[in-house]
């Protein structure tokens, strides 16, 4: 019985590994701790190699969450939403209707084991997303996430975020992409910690974009990024 059961385990792993990055996107907002709680079991199941890597597109109704460097001089406001802590990096973020989130659930081990170019990728990938819009998004060397700048101001405003975390080299949480939330909201906590620049969004850029044609921009780019020969593709399996 125990030779069957690891028989079973090994092709179910192998089956895994062969069936690529799967894409959920779910229509209706999602409560933000069923979230974090399938992530925890998808990611469990990832680094047992009984499940393929997911990548997880949806919203969530208006929540403030705090990362692990969170201050607590930065939440403004804590009775206007709920407030979760959280296990992701990063700060105080704004999640509501309006914004697209991934959570990216990728196997390292198979790809690359860098943090650092783990959270590069993700922001090309945000950044090459923009584009498809023609939205410049840079990146900020004293900051996180992708920015924007403002000629009329002479300023930056965020226009996406990044948090992460990592269980034995497999990601979850990922980015979320301001599509058109009402900007408004952010004004309950200081994002990200920082005082000194706004954010903005897509609708405010003066694009409208559907979450649909987000949703299948970030697609195209990640194709160029994660798979087939991009900087963060898995490494070439032995056969």
């Amino acid at each position: 019985m125990a030779e069957l059961l690891k028989s079973r385990v090994a092709d179910a792993a192998a089956k895994a590994a062969r069936s690529g990055v799967q894409w959920r996107i779910s229509a209706a907002p999602v409560d933000y701790r069923s979230a974090v709680a399938e992530m925890e079991s998808r990611v469990a199941e990832i680094s047992a190699g009984l499940a393929p890597e997911l990548v997880w597109l949806l919203e969530h109704p208006p929540i403030y969450t705090a990362g692990t460097s969170a201050n607590e001089k930065d939440l403004l406001n804590p009775k206007r939403f709920p407030v979760y802590r959280t296990g992701r990096g990063g700060q105080f973020t704004y999640h509501g209707p309006g914004q697209r989130i991934a959570y990216v659930m990728l196997d390292l081990n198979r790809r690359k084991a860098d943090i650092r170019a783990f959270v590069a990728s993700l922001q090309s990938w945000i950044i090459a997303t923009l584009a498809e819009f023609g939205i410049r998004g840079e990146r900020r060397m004293d900051r996180i996430g992708v920015w924007v700048h403002r000629p009329e101001s002479g300023d930056d405003a965020k226009i996406a975020a990044i948090g992460i975390r990592l269980r034995r080299w497999v990601s979850f949480h990922g980015i979320s992409l301001n599509v058109a939330p009402d900007l408004e909201h952010y004004t309950g906590i200081v994002p990200c910690g920082v005082r000194d620049h706004g954010v903005t969004s897509l609708a405010d850029l003066g694009v409208s974009a559907t979450m649909a044609e987000v949703d299948q921009a970030l697609q195209i780019q990640f194709k160029r990024i994660f798979e087939s020969h991009g900087a963060f593709a898995p490494k070439h399996e032995a056969r």
